[in-house]
């Protein structure tokens, strides 16, 4: 029987008039209905109403308990069909991400004749979460959605979103779905606990990498799960987990007999135990190690020098419990003969003493890098570099003790040297020149730095330049104390041709030093910085011009270049001239188009920022004819 709508008043509904929108609401939420609606009356609303559904309900599949449709999902015959379902609710992605490739009811040989068969997951695709994308909904359904394309090999998730982050539920479906992970890195996921990592440890036994920082949840119990059922792991981060400690390391030492790699950085709880039974596990292959951070103290060093033997790229850094004794002992112990790679930052520990004894101890070492070591002076960086005779790299940064003798001994010291890079040493200053007559010449030094060094000057500049024949890359940036006669013996020393050139931030060089480089170097050039050189003028752009033919990236930013120095370089000799930089010349204007227009033949990328004689006109008539190029204005 029709429902009958009964309101105060004598009006009843007409046909065809609108309803109110709160009615109309009511009415689509009650979906199909039959109401009683009399001719040729105006409606006027003034009382509630009741209407009823003349169609039965229609059973529906949410009923069923989670059991029921856990049973139904694994049943599906492939992954399209198990996607499918997942995209209906939220309750069914969660349901479809909780069960396990195991669980999943393989295909019949009907099937598989079909083409219904099952996908395996062999671990090809990578998948990364950032910010507010990571979340438990997108991992349950990369857990569902990968296995039918080749399976998870890789997932990085970095950042948690911070209403609805990424918890244990999503790293199980990951686990549940995704057992070829080979690669897992979680960074800033406080959500995640031991839980979801027993989880990834039972399911994910194929895992290689594992990556954990700022994981405050992550304890020893995690570790330990990851330890014992992940044989194969080659590699190791732990960063900023202040609840794990020394029961996890040691447990990754006893059972991964594979690793290779391991980094601990700023774990309050690792001390000198759980180091030195990683280290010192017979089983154990470790090549890479960093160590940063951390309440350990000599013992570990003296671990490390005698059960090192397999590494070969070692990094020690802000280990303030260790001291010159320490460094001593592990470079005297002599079981660091493979190290190659060696890097200290910020320990008090590194003397001349005790850097002298580790150049002494690693008769492989190619790189060496000292940062912010306040007590290392000349003395003991030159018998480091006597010392260390494979010694291919030098970096010094922010030692404070060093000077130019120091720098020049070094350099005369190293018959294989290849690259010196020297920055922010507060105390190399210009000396009386010394006697060239009793140091070496270095022939195999390939690249020479020094930037930031404001005491470094011209008679420093002179003296480095006559003992490096042999120089390709030469970065000067940042010394506001060196002048064209410094530079230009440089230059006139240098045998091979220089191909890479920065000269950024210093003020005092002008068209002179330019002139002379492209003239005794221009057929080899193909990198010049002379950003923030104010003095370097239109002379300077039209001599690149008629010398460097091999030219690939010129930056020119904040000189005193103008419209006729871009028209010179246009019409210049350079063909592979791909990046060039333009920025705060505000004397280059619109007059500069048609000559930029014509450089965009070969250019990928043009810098015009802070061009303020450049209006916004002709800038977009470049976007528009150059856009294969991409500019920054």
């Amino acid at each position: 029987m029709p429902t009958l709508v009964d309101y105060s008043g004598d009006d009843e509904f007409y046909n065809g008039s609108s309803l109110c929108s709160s009615d109309l609401g009511i009415m689509l939420s009650l979906g199909h209905v039959n109401v009683y609606c009399p001719p040729r009356k105006r409606a006027r609303i003034t009382g509630p109403y009741v209407v009823e559904d003349n169609e039965e309900k229609k059973p529906s599949i949410e009923i069923l308990p989670d059991e029921c449709l856990f049973e139904i999902f694994r049943r599906l015959p492939g992954g399209p069909e198990r996607s499918a379902a997942a995209c209906v609710s939220k309750r069914w992605l969660m349901l479809s991400g909780s069960v396990r490739c195991t669980e999943i009811c393989r295909s019949t040989n009907r099937d598989v004749t079909m083409g219904i068969a099952d996908e395996d997951c062999e671990g090809y695709l990578t998948r990364s979460l950032e910010g507010k994308k990571a979340t438990d909904i997108r991992l349950a359904a990369i857990a569902v959605g990968t296995s039918s394309r080749g399976g998870l090999g890789k997932l990085s998730v970095r950042g948690s979103n911070s209403a609805r982050g990424i918890t244990n539920v999503g790293l199980s479906a990951i686990a549940h779905g995704c057992p070829s992970l080979r690669v897992l890195s979680l960074w800033n996921v406080p959500s995640v606990g031991d839980e979801g990592l027993l989880e990834i440890a039972k399911e994910c036994q194929s895992l290689e990498k594992l990556d954990l920082c700022q994981c405050p949840s992550v304890s020893n119990k995690g570790l330990v799960a990851i330890a014992e059922n992940c044989p194969n792991l080659t590699s190791l981060t732990i960063e900023s987990c202040p609840s794990i400690g020394n029961e996890g390391l040691q447990a990754i030492g006893r059972c991964c007999t594979k690793l290779q790699s391991v980094t601990i950085k700023d774990c309050p709880r690792v001390s000198d135990q759980g180091v030195a039974s990683l280290l010192s596990s017979a089983s154990m292959v470790l090549t890479k190690v960093k160590l940063h951070a951390l309440n350990i103290t000599d013992f570990s060093l003296a671990v490390i020098g005698h059960y090192g033997k397999a590494i070969t790229c070692l990094n020690l850094s802000a280990l303030h419990n260790v001291s010159q004794k320490g460094f001593w002992v592990m470079g005297s112990a002599r079981g660091l003969h493979n190290l190659a790679s060696l890097t200290i930052s910020s320990c008090r520990g590194t003397t001349d003493v005790s850097l002298e004894a580790v150049g002494k101890g690693c008769p492989s070492l190619k790189q060496m890098c000292i940062r912010k070591c306040f007590f290392v002076s000349d003395f003991g960086l030159a018998a480091f570099t006597k010392a260390a005779v494979s010694l291919e790299s030098l970096q010094l940064e922010e030692c404070n003790r060093i000077t130019q003798t120091g720098i020049v001994n070094a350099v005369s010291n190293c018959s294989k040297l290849k690259t010196l890079s020297v920055s922010k040493c507060m105390s190399v200053k210009d000396l009386p020149r010394q006697t060239s007559s009793l140091l070496s010449p270095c022939g195999s030094l390939r690249s020479l730095s020094i930037r930031n060094c404001p005491g470094f000057g011209s008679t420093s500049l002179a003296m480095v330049g006559e003992l490096c024949p042999q120089l390709h890359h030469l970065d000067l940036g940042g010394l506001c104390g060196i002048t064209d006669a410094g530079l230009l013996p440089l230059l006139n020393s240098c045998e091979a041709g220089l191909v890479k050139v920065n000269l950024s931030d210093c003020p005092n060089l002008t068209d002179e030093v330019v002139l002379a480089l492209v003239r005794l170097h221009g057929h080899t050039l193909e990198v010049l910085n002379l950003d923030g050189c104010q003095k370097i003028t239109d002379a300077s752009l039209m001599a690149v011009a008629d010398n460097c033919s091999l030219l690939n990236d010129l930056d020119v930013s904040r000189c005193s270049i103008t419209d006729s120095g871009v028209a010179a370089l246009s019409c210049g000799v350079q063909i592979n001239l791909q990046i060039l930089s333009l920025s705060g010349c505000f004397m280059v204007s619109d007059r500069s188009v048609a000559s930029l227009q014509k450089l965009g033949k070969s250019l990928v990328g043009l810098n015009l920022q802070r061009c303020s004689s450049l209006g916004s006109s002709a800038i977009e008539l470049l976007v528009e004819n150059m856009w294969r190029c991409d500019i920054l204005s």
